[in-house]
């Protein structure tokens, strides 16, 4: 089959109440990254210097060498970095996320940690890129980091995230089936639920632009200000979206090496403060929230379109198009995906496989339908969706004078186009159809040919919304 697995649809327009705890309108949520100690070193046997995220523009890796300006960056952050933030946050829920051998080489700093009451999460065994690393050796690389980690810490980690990943590391710590949540994903402002082999796992997203990374990069942050902005910003708009009923989260990512120079541990400051002064604000580490969307929001099993094979899609989907399972064949052939598991997902692929048909298979879907209040509605043959719909419209209750005026315009109306006269009608009223029949029968053959196939798409997606909801 031809499957597209990304989804680009999430939530849509209509996202889950996130219902945080005491009715908070945000949800704030603090990470502060732990790796000094666990970056690129020949040291660490890995075979050239650390080259990303630091103060030394375009820096490169040297390989079999140590790059002592390099070293000496990153243990700013461990050294002075990280007390300076924890000191600024540490009555603050804060989630950490810790490279397994940087907290082996941090005991003070894992035990401050650890008396704040902070969440630290993994973020691999080595703060190194995995994009190329081989499946089997980045699995058992996610094991030794669950060991190291519960060694140090002394507790598993919860929370995972890896951030330098491959194509395979969420599907790889899911399978371990330990993690509360997974936060390799920046696809969304709410936490979701991604399906591993019918394991389910709740995916928290993280963030790269309320993420002090953008100092050590040149499409970034500058001046603390333009930080402590571009937070404040971030904060008002969702705030605001939850104070109009649709509460989001707000990640927020720290460096110690980056966040913890004075400079920009002064904007961060002032950020916090401004989310402070506001009311009915939550701050919560990454695992409270997954427990609490767990709890409320649990992984819906339902049928997924883009996973059925041939024969159920079109026993699902095969009447949507009036007696023409055809239109549903082709599109079960089109390239599906998870961002098609909704209404309008299918409803995107069936059309496009009808207005991809020859004109002559198109009339016969035309034809395919029946006649408004006509001899089959009369007769009870009609299908159940065409019942239904007809009977929405009052059009099973006519009085004599009406049946036999749609009677009359039925026969003009086929005699002058040569297929029946459709029209979608949930979207009408008795009067509204009677007069679209009168107006439409102006047209000339061509663009009632076009009007016609509109409705039908039209009558599509309402079966669709009914069968599969908005």
């Amino acid at each position: 089959m031809n499957r597209y697995p990304r989804d680009m649809t999430g939530y849509g327009a209509h996202p889950p109440q996130a219902q945080w705890p005491n009715g908070a309108k945000i949800a704030v949520q603090i990470v502060l990254n732990y790796e000094e100690g666990g970056e690129n070193n020949i040291l660490h046997g890995d075979p050239a210097s650390e080259a990303f995220l630091s103060e030394i523009t375009g820096a490169s890796a040297w390989p079999d060498q140590r790059h002592w300006n390099m070293e000496s960056i990153y243990e700013y952050g461990s050294r002075a970095g990280f007390w300076r933030v924890h000191r600024m946050l540490s009555d603050l829920p804060v989630t950490v996320y810790g490279v397994a051998t940087a907290l082996a080489r941090a005991p003070e700093q894992v035990a401050a940690m650890k008396s704040s009451g902070w969440e630290i999460a993994s973020h691999g065994l080595k703060w190194i890129e995995h994009k190329d690393m081989p499946e089997a050796q980045e699995r058992a690389q996610i094991e030794e980091a669950i060991a190291l980690h519960t060694q140090v810490v002394g507790t598993p980690p919860r929370g995972w995230y890896t951030g330098r990943c491959s194509n395979n590391t969420v599907r790889l710590a899911a399978e371990i089936g330990q993690f509360a949540y997974i936060a390799d994903s920046y696809a969304d402002d709410l936490p979701y639920w991604m399906a591993f082999d019918g394991t389910d796992q709740l995916i928290v997203p993280y963030t790269m632009d309320c993420n002090d990374m953008r100092f050590a990069i040149q499409a970034g942050f500058t001046t603390g200000d333009q930080f402590e902005s571009y937070l404040k910003d971030s904060f008002d708009l969702l705030y605001e979206e939850g104070l109009a009923g649709a509460p989001k989260m707000l990640s927020i990512g720290l460096h110690c090496r980056l966040i913890g120079r004075p400079g920009r541990a002064a904007a961060l400051a002032r950020a916090i403060k401004h989310m402070k002064s506001h009311a009915d604000v939550w701050f919560a580490t990454r695992l409270e929230i997954a427990q609490h969307w767990a709890a409320t929001h649990p992984p819906r099993h339902t049928p997924r379109p883009s996973e059925m094979d041939r024969d159920t899609f079109v026993a699902e989907f095969g009447g949507i198009f009036e007696h023409s399972a055809w239109v549903a064949e082709g599109a079960h052939a089109l390239e599906l995906g998870p961002t098609h598991d909704t209404a309008l997902g299918v409803h995107q692929m069936l059309v496009r496989t009808f207005r991809g048909a020859p004109e002559e298979k198109r009339l016969a879907v035309l034809n395919a339908h029946p006649d408004l209040a006509g001899k089959l509605a009369q007769a009870k043959r009609l299908t159940a969706d065409s019942t239904a719909e007809q009977a929405g419209a009052g059009l099973d209750a006519l009085t004599d004078a009406e049946r036999e005026k749609f009677v009359a315009l039925n026969a003009r109306y086929a005699s002058k186009f040569g297929f029946p006269f459709i029209i979608a009608v949930r979207d009408h009223t008795k009067s509204s159809i009677m007069a679209a029949f009168v107006r439409r029968l102006e047209h000339d053959r061509d663009t009632e040919f076009a009007e016609a196939c509109t409705q039908v798409e039209r009558i599509a997606e309402h079966r669709l919304l009914q069968k599969l909801g908005a």
